[in-house]
């Protein structure tokens, strides 16, 4: 085992500036020669104290961006039309990327991935899909999936 210290957030393992134990080959073959992380010495840890101080700071400016985007995600409903067949079984389903391209036409910057739609919508109705913003930013976006052709219905 061998006592490293984080550069960078690591999933499973740690957090920046977190003093972790790892097996030889792990620290040796990926962390090390990635420089995800640093032996334990005082000027090591001084060089990650600093690192964290500006990262805390630059990661607090990208909550707040973030935090922004999440407001303006929220107060957006998305409508998408699909044909459907008997029982209001859709023709298809509407998939993440369905939403991302309709947050896209909105000028909202989502990527598919981004949206957390646990499975693809096969029926007509109302869903809420959150959508990771951030690591620690996640907004809920209202779907609302209506009858292809029921422009009057859908306007009331």
């Amino acid at each position: 085992m061998q006592e490293l210290i984080l550069r960078e957030n690591i999933e499973h393992l740690g957090r920046r500036g977190d003093i972790v134990k790892v097996a030889g080959g792990y620290a040796r073959n990926y962390l090390l020669p990635r420089k995800l992380a640093l032996p334990v010495t005082a000027a090591n840890r001084r060089q990650v104290e600093r690192e964290r101080a500006l990262a805390e700071q630059r990661e607090a400016e990208e909550r707040q961006t973030a935090q922004a985007l999440a407001d303006r995600v929220a107060a957006v409903e998305c409508e998408i039309a699909r044909r459907v067949g008997d029982q209001d079984t859709l023709y298809g389903s509407v998939t993440n990327a369905d939403i991302a391209e309709y947050l896209a036409a909105q000028a909202l910057d989502i990527d598919k991935r981004q949206v957390q739609l646990e499975e693809p919508i096969k029926q007509l109705g109302e869903y809420t899909v959150p959508v990771r913003i951030h690591r620690d930013v996640v907004a809920s976006v209202r779907v609302r999936v209506v009858r292809e052709g029921d422009d009057a219905v859908a306007s009331e």
